[in-house]
C-alpha cells in the first residue's frame, strides 16, 4: 500500500493550505479558538471555498463525466486524514462523501449529472437524512416511510437524526421505506413541510440536524436496489470516517509526546519515565495499526471502482474492511485522546486547551454511522457464516 508520488503531493497540499489558512494555536496546527463557533454554516467557508478551488477536495471521488477528479477512497482518505489532525470543521464528509456517493451508488444519471458538479466544486452542500432516532444506519430501517402519492411522486414521512450539516444544505437526499424495500429521494428541503434545525452535539466541530418530514414530496432515484446503494455509500462513508479518526490520534499522540518531553516532574521531563514511554510506544502501536487498516480498506474500495479483476476486491471484503476500519479507528482515537488527558495532567481538562476536543471528536465519531459493536458484529457474523 504505497503512496504514489500524486498522492504524497496531494496530501502535504492539504496540510499545507491548513497551517497557512489556520495559523498555529498554542498546541500546534488545528483548531484555534472554538472551532464550532464559525459562521451559520458551522465550518470556516473561505476555507472550505479554498480546499476545494485550489485543490478540488470535494470533487476527488466523483467521475470526471460529473464534474469532479476522476480519483478514488484513497485520495478522499489522505484529505479526510488531514482534516482529522486539525479537527477542521467541514462539509467534506457529510456532502461530498456520504451524500456524494449516495448519488453515485443510486445510478441514476439523470440526478448525477444535474447535482454532482455543485458537489463536486463546492459551491453545493448536500445531505443525506438517513438514521432514525436511535442512531442505527441500517439500509433496511430508514427513517421514513415513502407512500405513492401520483405519477413518479412520492410523500415522504418521518424524522430523521444525526444528519450532516442538514439544517443549511442546498440539496436533501432522504433514504426511505418504500413498498418494495428501501429507496433514495431528493426532496427541497425549502418546502414548508420540510423542517430542520440544528442540534447541541458534544463535538462542536460537527454540524448534526434533525430533519422532519410531514408527507413532503419526493422524487425517486432511479429505481432500484436501494438498500444497495445505502450500504455502499455507508461502508465507503465509514472508510473516510476512519481516515480522519486516525489523523486525529495520530495527532494526538504527537501532541503528547511533545508535552511529555517538556513538562517536568520530580526534577525531570516525565516522557523519561519508562511507564509512560510504554504507554505512548503501545499507543503508537494501537494508532499505525488503524492507519494502516483503514488504508486497506480504501485501497481495496479502490480496487473495486476502478473495475480490476482482483478476486480480493469484492464488494463483500470491501464491506467488512470497511466495518473493521470504522470499529478499530474509533477505539484507537477514544484510547489516543484520552491518553492525551491523562498525561497532560490538570490542562488537559481545561477548555483553553485542545485535548478536550480530540476527546470529544472521539467520542461523536464512534457513533456515527454505526457505534464500533455494530460493526464488530457484522464481521463477527460474515466470519460465523463464511
Amino acid at each position: 500500500m504505497e503512496l504514489t508520488t500524486e498522492q504524497r503531493d496531494l496530501r502535504d497540499a492539504v496540510r499545507g493550505l491548513l497551517a497557512r489558512h489556520r495559523g498555529p494555536c498554542p498546541a500546534g496546527p488545528g483548531p484555534a479558538g472554538d472551532p464550532g463557533a464559525g459562521d451559520e454554516h458551522g465550518y470556516d467557508l473561505p476555507l472550505w471555498q479554498r480546499l476545494c478551488a485550489e485543490i478540488g477536495v470535494a470533487g476527488l471521488a466523483i467521475p470526471e463525466r460529473y464534474g469532479g477528479a476522476g480519483a478514488g477512497p484513497v485520495e478522499t482518505c489522505l484529505v479526510m486524514e488531514e482534516l482529522g489532525r486539525g479537527l477542521v470543521p467541514s462539509p467534506m464528509l457529510g456532502s461530498a462523501v456520504l451524500a456524494g456517493q449516495a448519488l453515485l451508488a443510486s445510478g441514476d444519471d439523470e440526478a448525477c449529472r444535474r447535482l454532482l458538479p455543485g458537489i463536486a466544486s463546492g459551491a453545493t452542500v448536500a445531505a443525506l437524512a438517513w438514521a432514525p432516532r436511535d442512531g442505527h444506519w441500517d439500509p433496511a430501517g430508514p427513517a421514513f416511510a415513502a407512500r405513492p402519492g401520483g405519477p413518479n411522486a412520492w410523500a415522504l414521512t418521518g424524522e430523521a437524526h444525526h444528519v450532516l450539516d442538514g439544517d443549511t444544505a442546498g440539496v436533501l437526499l432522504a433514504a426511505a421505506l418504500a413498498p418494495d424495500g428501501s429507496a433514495l429521494f431528493e426532496v427541497d428541503p425549502g418546502q414548508d413541510t420540510v423542517t430542520r434545525h440544528a442540534v447541541t452535539a458534544m463535538d462542536t466541530t460537527r454540524r448534526l440536524a434533525v430533519i422532519g418530514l410531514d408527507k413532503v414530496p419526493g422524487r425517486r432515484l432511479a429505481p432500484g436496489p436501494g438498500a444497495e446503494a445505502l450500504a455502499q455509500a455507508r461502508d465507503l462513508a465509514c472508510i473516510a470516517l476512519s481516515a480522519e479518526q486516525a489523523g486525529a490520534a495520530q495527532r494526538a499522540l504527537e501532541l503528547t509526546v511533545a508535552y511529555t518531553k517538556v513538562r517536568v516532574q520530580f526534577g525531570r521531563a516525565i516522557g523519561g519515565f519508562q511507564t509512560l514511554q510504554h504507554r505512548m510506544a503501545d499507543l503508537h502501536v494501537l494508532v499505525e495499526s488503524a492507519r494502516s487498516l483503514c488504508y486497506a480498506a480504501a485501497f481495496a474500495a479502490a480496487d473495486v471502482a476502478g473495475e480490476t479483476v482482483d478476486p480480493a476486491g469484492d464488494p463483500v471484503r470491501i464491506s467488512l474492511l470497511a466495518a473493521a476500519a470504522k470499529a478499530h479507528c474509533s477505539h484507537a482515537l477514544t484510547r489516543a485522546a484520552a491518553e492525551m488527558i491523562q498525561m497532560h495532567g490538570a490542562i488537559g481538562i481545561t477548555w483553553e486547551h485542545d485535548a478536550h476536543r480530540y476527546f470529544k471528536r472521539a467520542h461523536g465519531a464512534a457513533q456515527l454511522f454505526g457505534r464500533p459493536d455494530e460493526h464488530i458484529a457484522r464481521v463477527a457474523a460474515a466470519l460465523i457464516d463464511g
